[in-house]
C-alpha cells in the first residue's frame, strides 16, 4: 500500500501526521509542496486547501486525522506477511 504525505515545512499537522504514521508502523513517502509548485497546483485544484494532504489508494484527506491515520494502520496490518 503507498501512503503519501503531502507536507509544507514549519506545518505542526504535517509533524503529527508523519509522527502517528511511523508510531504505528505505516510506511509513508513525503512530498514537500513547497519543492513541487506543480503538485501544490494539481492539489488545490483537486479541492486539498490545507496540508498536509494524505493520500493512499483507498482515501484523501487534509490536516492531521489520527482516525484515519488508525484505519490505514490497520489495513496495512492485515495485508502484511506474518512472519514464519
Amino acid at each position: 500500500m503507498t501512503v503519501t504525505v503531502f507536507t509544507k515545512p514549519h506545518c505542526p499537522q504535517c509533524e503529527a501526521t508523519k509522527r502517528q504514521f511511523t508510531k504505528l508502523g505505516v510506511p509513508f513517502e513525503t512530498v514537500d509542496l513547497t519543492e513541487n509548485p506543480s503538485t501544490l497546483e494539481q492539489l488545490q485544484a483537486a479541492g486539498f486547501r490545507q496540508a498536509p494532504v494524505v493520500i493512499t489508494p483507498d482515501n484523501s484527506w487534509t490536516g492531521y486525522r489520527p482516525d484515519l491515520i488508525r484505519e490505514v494502520a490497520k489495513q496495512v496490518a492485515a495485508v502484511a506477511p506474518v512472519a514464519a
